[in-house]
This record gives C-alpha cells, sequence and structure tokens, in this order.
C-alpha cells in the first residue's frame, strides 16, 4: 500500500445524530483536505449524508450570515436533521443537474470564457476604419447593446401563417380548421363569436372571402360581444335581432395573437410545446444567425468575427490563443508599434483563456463549443464544466461535494477527472464525493460506505477509513467491487441472426458512416465522451427505425422550456439498407423524469395504481357506499382531500425567506378525505399502501396476481427501496429509466423488438448493475435485441457483441474503430476501449495491483 494511503489528515468533519431522510441517527468523523468517497447501493442513504446532511448544514451556516433580503436569491436546501456537525468548512456543491433549460445560457456563460472573448474583442479587436471602439456589453446577444434588432439576439425569427394555422383549408370553422385554437371551451368560445359576428362557420375555410381569412387570423382587434351558447346561425341571427338575454358576454382574439401570447406567457409546457407546431422558425435574415448587429460582427481578430470564433470547438481556440500568449522578441508589426497597449491587452486576455481552456481540455471536453447551449448539455459535461472553473478560481479551505462526477465518463476520462480533482485537494481543498464507479472508490483517501441495503434497510455506517479496511467490512455490498477478482472468463457469446445495416450516416461528427447492428444480441456502442455514441444510437437508429415502423421519433429534451429557440439539430443523411424485416417494434428506455410533478408517482405510472385501486373498490365497506375505483385517486375530487386538493402538502409564504411546504394540516399529508380513508384492504388504507416500499407491498399483495407480478419485476430492476407513492419530481434519471424498463417488462413479450437505452447504468452501484444486466439479459433471451451507449467496463466485458466508435472527441471520432465480440476488442490498437476492457481478461493484470499503485 502507498503513503498515500497512510497519509495524516490534518482535522476532521464529526457528525453527530443525522437523521435526515433514511439515516439511522448516525455518528461520523470524516477527515478534511482529503478525497473522502461516499459509496452504497443505490438508494442507501450517501446523498442524504453528503448532500442532504453535510452540504445543506454548511449552506444553512452561511446563509445565516448574508441579510434575510440576500437569501431569496438563493435556491436554499432544507435545514438538515442532525443534532451536531463541528469542523465543517464552507461548502460548494456541484451536482448532476440538467443546463438551463434556456438557450441562452451556453459553455461560454458557465466557464465565463465568453466575458474575456467579449473583452478581448472590445479592446484588441480589429475595428474597420472610421469605426469607434464599442464596449464588451456590445459583443454578447444579452444584452440591449448587442442583440441583433431583427431577432432580439436568438438568431432565429418566428412566423405565424396562413398555411401553419390552417392545414387542411377543405375543414370548416367548426370542423377546426384553425388548428392553432385550443380544442377545448375557448375554441368553442371563438366560433361563438364569429357565428355572433356574422361569419359563416360551416363552409370550407378556403371558400371564405380572403378578407374575412385574414380578419379572423391576424386581427388585432379584439370586440366583445354576447354569445348564444348552442344556438345554431339562424337561432343567433334572431336573438341578436329580438336583443335576447346572452349566455355571456365574449371577448376575440385573433388566431395568431392567440398563438403568440400563449406561447410568450403559459406556465403550462404542455401549451407552449401546442402553440409552437404553428409557428415557423427560420434563420435571421439580418445577422444570419449569429445574434448580434453589424457593428459587433464587423470587429474581428484573427480574421474571425466573435460568433465565428464562439463555434470553433476549444481544442480549436486553444491553437489559435496558443500563438498570442508569449511577448514577441522578434520585429513588432506596424499596428502593434501604434498600438502597443492593444498587444498587451491581447497577451494578458490569452493567457488567462488558455489557461481556462487547458483544465477543460484535460477533463475531456475539448470538442465543445463557446456557443453550445447548456439544454443539449449531459450532466455529466456540465458538471465539469463546473469542476474546470473551480480548478482554475484557485480557492483555499473550501469542501466541493461532488455528485457522481465520473457519470457518462469514458474510464480515460475518468483519469482526467481524477487529475482535476487532485489539483483542487492540492490547493488545500476537501472533497466529499458520491460515486458507484470502482475506479474513483479506488483512488479515495477515505471511504464512507453506506448500507447494507436501500431505503429503510440502509442508513446505516458500515465502515469509514482508509479505503485497505474496507476489505474486512463482510457485509458491505462494495467490498467485493473492490476487492474482489474482476476477471471476467470468457464465455461463449450469443451470434448475431441477422444484422441492421446503416449507410451514409450523416449528424453531428458523424460524416458518411456505415455501420452494421447485430440482431438478437446484447450490443454495447462504446468510445470516449464526445466521440459519437450518443448522435450514433440515441438519435440517428432511433430516428430511421422509428420512421421506418412509421412512429414519431420525439429527441428533444423534455426539459426544454423554450421550444423554439433550440436550434434542431437534424440528421443530414442516412438510411437502412438491411435488416428492418427482424424489427416489429422499438423501445428507447431514456433517463426522461416519468412525470412533472409530483401527483404523478411509481404507481400511476407503471399502471399498478390503477389495480390497487380496483381492489379497494371491490371490499365490501366501499361496494355498500358505491364507491368506484376513481374515488381512490387523489386526483379525483370525490376522494381527494379538500384542503391541499390531493397534493399531500400547502405552501406557506414567507416573507424574505424560501417558501416551506407543510404537510396538509386537514388530511396530515395522506392526501384523501377521511371518508376516502375509511376503506381498508388487508387493515390498511389507500395512503398507507402508497407509503408502502416496493419490497413491502410485495409481501402485502403476494396473493393478488396482477399487482404483484408488476411489483415484483421492479423489485427485480433493484427499485424494491423505493415507495409506491413516491413522487416523480424525487426520483433520479437512473431510476426514473429503470421503472420505464420495468414497466416494458411487464409487458407479455413477443420478440423481435428493439430496445435502445443511453448509459442506463448511470447511478447505479455495482450490485444493481448486475441486477439491470440480468433483467437485459432477460429481453434476448425473450427474441428482442438490446443495444445500449455505455462506458461501464463490466457490462461491456460482458456484451455479445460490441461497436468502439473514436478513436478521439468531436472532430477527432465520429469513426467505427473496432466492432466484434469483447474478445476480438481486447487487441484493437486503435481502441481507447481497449485497455480497460482487457482488465477484465487479463490474468496477470489484478486488480489487487491496482490497489497497490
Amino acid at each position: 500500500m502507498t503513503n498515500k494511503k497512510e497519509q495524516t489528515f490534518t482535522g476532521f468533519v464529526k457528525v453527530s445524530g443525522a437523521r435526515e431522510h433514511n439515516l439511522k441517527n448516525i455518528d461520523l468523523e470524516i477527515p478534511r483536505d482529503a478525497l473522502v468517497v461516499f459509496t452504497g447501493v443505490s438508494g442507501s442513504g450517501k446523498s442524504s449524508l453528503a448532500f442532504g446532511t453535510l452540504y445543506a448544514e454548511a449552506q444553512r451556516r452561511y446563509l445565516e450570515s448574508v441579510s434575510p433580503y440576500a437569501r431569496r436569491l438563493f435556491n436554499q436546501m432544507a435545514i438538515p436533521e442532525v443534532d451536531e456537525i463541528e469542523g465543517l468548512p464552507p461548502a460548494i456543491a456541484l451536482q448532476q443537474q440538467r443546463g438551463s433549460g434556456t438557450t441562452r445560457s451556453s459553455v461560454g456563460s458557465v466557464t465565463t470564457l465568453s466575458n474575456l472573448l467579449r473583452m478581448l474583442y472590445s479592446r484588441a479587436g480589429d475595428y474597420p476604419a472610421g469605426q469607434s471602439i464599442i464596449y464588451a456589453e456590445a459583443f454578447s446577444s444579452n444584452t440591449p447593446e448587442g442583440a441583433c434588432p431583427e431577432c432580439h439576439g436568438l438568431g432565429r425569427v418566428y412566423e405565424v401563417t396562413e398555411k401553419s394555422m390552417v392545414p387542411d383549408d377543405s375543414l370548416t370553422i367548426r370542423e377546426r380548421a384553425i388548428a392553432a385554437w385550443p380544442t377545448a371551451w375557448l375554441g368553442q368560445n371563438f366560433r361563438d363569436i364569429l357565428t355572433t359576428l356574422g361569419y359563416d362557420v360551416d363552409v370550407p375555410w378556403r371558400d371564405l372571402p380572403q378578407k374575412e381569412r385574414d380578419w379572423i387570423l391576424f386581427t388585432e382587434e379584439k370586440p366583445v360581444v354576447p354569445v348564444y351558447a348552442g344556438f345554431s346561425p339562424v337561432q343567433v341571427k334572431e336573438a341578436l335581432k329580438n336583443k335576447s338575454e346572452p349566455s355571456y358576454m365574449g371577448t376575440f382574439t385573433g388566431a395568431k395573437k392567440y398563438v403568440l401570447h400563449t406561447f410568450a406567457n403559459t406556465q403550462s409546457q404542455l401549451m407552449k410545446k401546442r402553440v409552437s407546431k404553428y409557428m415557423l422558425s427560420g434563420e435571421c435574415p439580418l445577422c444570419h444567425g449569429k445574434r448580434l448587429r453589424k457593428e459587433s460582427l464587423s470587429v474581428k481578430f484573427a480574421g474571425l468575427d466573435i460568433a465565428d470564433m464562439s463555434r470553433l470547438t476549444l481544442s480549436r481556440l486553444n491553437d489559435i490563443f496558443s500563438t498570442y500568449t508569449e511577448e514577441k522578441t522578434t520585429k513588432s508589426t506596424k499596428s502593434e508599434k501604434e498600438h502597443p497597449e492593444k498587444a498587451m491587452v491581447t497577451q494578458r486576455i490569452a493567457q488567462d483563456l488558455i489557461a481556462r481552456i487547458q483544465v477543460i481540455l484535460d477533463l475531456g471536453l475539448g470538442y465543445l463549443n463557446l456557443e453550445r447551449s447548456t439544454p443539449t448539455l449531459s450532466p455529466g459535461e456540465l458538471q465539469r464544466l463546473r469542476l474546470a472553473t473551480q480548478v482554475r478560481s484557485n480557492l483555499f479551505g473550501v469542501v466541493y461535494v461532488l455528485d457522481e462526477p465520473s457519470a457518462g465518463l469514458h474510464p480515460a476520462d475518468t483519469e482526467a477527472l481524477l487529475r482535476a480533482m487532485d489539483r483542487l485537494k492540492a490547493s488545500g481543498n476537501s472533497l466529499f464525493v458520491v460515486e458507484h464507479e470502482v475506479d474513483v472508490i479506488r483512488h479515495a483517501d477515505w471511504i464512507v460506505d453506506v448500507g447494507p441495503f436501500a431505503g429503510e434497510r440502509g442508513g446505516h455506517i458500515l465502515y469509514s477509513g482508509p479505503p485497505a479496511g474496507l476489505s474486512q467490512i463482510g457485509n458491505s455490498q462494495t467490498r467485493n467491487y473492490i476487492f474482489g477478482d474482476q476477471k471476467i472468463t470468457p464465455e461463449k457469446t450469443r451470434t448475431p441472426q441477422s444484422w441492421l445495416r446503416l449507410e451514409n450516416v450523416t449528424r453531428n461528427n458523424l460524416d458518411n458512416l456505415a455501420v452494421s447492428f447485430p440482431i438478437g444480441v446484447f450490443t454495447s456502442v462504446t468510445g470516449i465522451s464526445g466521440s459519437g455514441k450518443s448522435s450514433l444510437v440515441s438519435q440517428v437508429l432511433v430516428e430511421l427505425v422509428a420512421a421506418q415502423l412509421g412512429q414519431q421519433a420525439d429527441l428533444n429534451s423534455e426539459d426544454e422550456t423554450e421550444t423554439l429557440e433550440t436550434e434542431k439539430i437534424m440528421t443530414r443523411a442516412g438510411k437502412i439498407t438491411e435488416g428492418m424485416d427482424s424489427i416489429k417494434r422499438l423501445v428507447r428506455v431514456d433517463q426522461k423524469p416519468i412525470g412533472r410533478t409530483p401527483r404523478s408517482n411509481l404507481a400511476t405510472y407503471t399502471g399498478l395504481f390503477d389495480h390497487v385501486r380496483k381492489l379497494f373498490a371491490a371490499t365490501e365497506m366501499a361496494k355498500t357506499r358505491r364507491y368506484d375505483a376513481g374515488r381512490f385517486s387523489f386526483n379525483v375530487v370525490k376522494g381527494r382531500c379538500p384542503h391541499c386538493e390531493g397534493e399531500g402538502f400547502v405552501m406557506v409564504e414567507l416573507l424574505f425567506l424560501p417558501s416551506v411546504y407543510t404537510p396538509c394540516p386537514t388530511c396530515h399529508g395522506t392526501r384523501y378525505n377521511n371518508k376516502t380513508l375509511e376503506i381498508k384492504y388487508k387493515d390498511k388504507n389507500i395512503a398507507e399502501v402508497l407509503g408502502m416500499t416496493v419490497d413491502a407491498a410485495c409481501n402485502f399483495f403476494s396473493a393478488e396476481p396482477q399487482v404483484f407480478r408488476a411489483l415484483d419485476v421492479v423489485r427485480q430492476v433493484g427499485l424494491g427501496y423505493l415507495r409506491l407513492g413516491q413522487p416523480a419530481t424525487e426520483l433520479s434519471g437512473g431510476e426514473a429509466q429503470r421503472i420505464k424498463l420495468a414497466t416494458e417488462l411487464q409487458r407479455l413479450q413477443h420478440g423481435n423488438t428493439l430496445y435502445i437505452l443511453d448509459e442506463p447504468t448511470t447511478g447505479l452501484h455495482p450490485s444493481d448493475v448486475e441486477k439491470l444486466m440480468a433483467q437485459l439479459d432477460k429481453l434476448v433471451e425473450q427474441g428482442n435485441t438490446v443495444i445500449v451507449v455505455e462506458h461501464d467496463m463490466h457490462v461491456i466485458a460482458k456484451s455479445d457483441w460490441i461497436i468502439d466508435i473514436g478513436p478521439g472527441a468531436g472532430e477527432g471520432g465520429g469513426t467505427v474503430v473496432a466492432f466484434g465480440p469483447p474478445t476480438t476488442i481486447v487487441n484493437a490498437k486503435n481502441s481507447r476501449t481497449a485497455p480497460y476492457l482487457n482488465k477484465f481478461f487479463n490474468p496477470e493484470n489484478t486488480w489487487k495491483h491496482q490497489m497497490q499503485r
């Protein structure tokens, strides 16, 4: 064992009586100025300790030092349930989170590189003759000084036309020719108003005079007229003549105005998505998509305007600015003699840019460009960008709390991540890291193993100490993966039945690529981050197969709030030439949330709740009271609590402090009214059933085949610790993905289905990965095809087939480096995956040697 593992620590953080979530009143000491890794099975309580307790308490202490008014600006965590924490320094959290929903947030803004670039163009750019110097703000599309006046800095203009709002002009207004209008009451209201105004709503749209069509669609007027609901046109005319009492007075809004107003003001993402279908977007004719006004675009540096510079990869920027970092010893140019301050500014800013870019390159993100919007980044990419910014900040004495920083990383990129974390530690900081990746755990100075199992069966500290001591902990789920023999004996892999062949694939960094996916086996698509794996599998393959099957492939992020602002990346070319006769169905199991609100949960998503409500409705008391299954839904008025309307909690607004959510004082968090809760099934009411874990519910419903089968599948994918009524908003992306997989596994399998999963092991402990693999293998055994984009070497080593994309990232990737069974890939010369895969098959390279390195 090296000295690193036997180091002495400068001080300790002491935790007493931590009870957050499932933590069992734990006491703990962990060292400062060290890399401390919190590990344990999914749901064991690692994050409750690292984030819910340690970081939350550090944030609380800091916020108590600032004014109550300033506290409102922070996204405050709940005050942790803990008796005392001693020796806790200030903390910074770098969590796994999706990028901001706005395209105005970018790689450049997250890393502050754009600020430097704007300063460079302002002070050292080449201006056209006669143009005065403009300030740095004028090089930002987010400011009035810089934004293109035509598109307001979006780079795109939006148009609402007759054709976009009325796709089928053979329909009448009554038959909903104006598709842009809402289908519910408001659409009917607009039609009734038109009838009052004398328009014929029963002739085909195309037969109406153009003048009438233009007024209906584009008027800015908002006339208020009497509405006679349910009357025919003739009856309306008669009622107006007789000045009869109307049903109500209705206000008309032109279809275009309705679309634009709804898109700009609605809080509902569903509504925003719906009306965006009637808006046509195109490149801004004034700035040609560059977002800036022409004065800003006329300034050049190295022959490029700032928009073109921001579209170059960070690797390319590094090459450009490297030439400006040194003081010139040779003869200066005429321009430099006339403007020596310009040369000095260029050198200073170039040095700062290079220093910041180098850290990002070290973290394997050289393929990104400054213009790349944050909604298009993976959580892992965003976390590494923020980590790079912290490495550069040179803070001292801070605790960095990281949430699975290796998520989405190839082992080659993980090595770079560990170097960056070592730099933070060497600067005098502490790192508390929640992690499942074996290589990161082995690199730790101190391991805190939480468990032994998930949920209620977890929350205990099994071990806290230097890595070597974990080998003695018998009930640790982590121990075997760190110290056990992880070699894999090559098994007989399944033979492909046929091939799904793609040709001429062109998207992102894939250029005219030909690739063949085996059918009827388990395939892992590998390669370093940014090599083109997701572009090939989760985008092109999904798109092409869905099109052949007549399905709609929705590749957009569910989190996108500015639907139209997001520039759609299109597959520019590609076709399937063979193999579709073996695929009858496509299922993409992604990590998008299973619901946006707490009303959506595991039980509702899987369909399990329907069966449970029927069981309650079938009880004697429910029958006597004539309660149907709907009575037991917290979304239905007759069964839910009238005070909180089935939410289970109420919000208390506090001036200058974050709003507090407290259990509803009427139903005490049960969500139901008293009459509904009086109905019992096997001595439990519906709220008590929703409070059960999947494991407990399996025993409770063991005599009900339909319910038990659904629960058992959820348990088999490693989610036995979740509560049936656990809100969708509390689930991680990995948990959401496994719930979707469990829902799919419940279906009657007919084979010939193509399952596509993007990094399904994200957030999973190695023991949970084995459970997941068992389920995916079951799908293959039932005659289906499974293709995963994956970095977990254990999964890759156990695959039937591997397609390795690379060799590098961005422009340096996008080609098939190697393909074949794992035992073939280990010998691939230019594969970045081969050396790491080799460790599973080469008996001389044992894991114990790696621990002692």
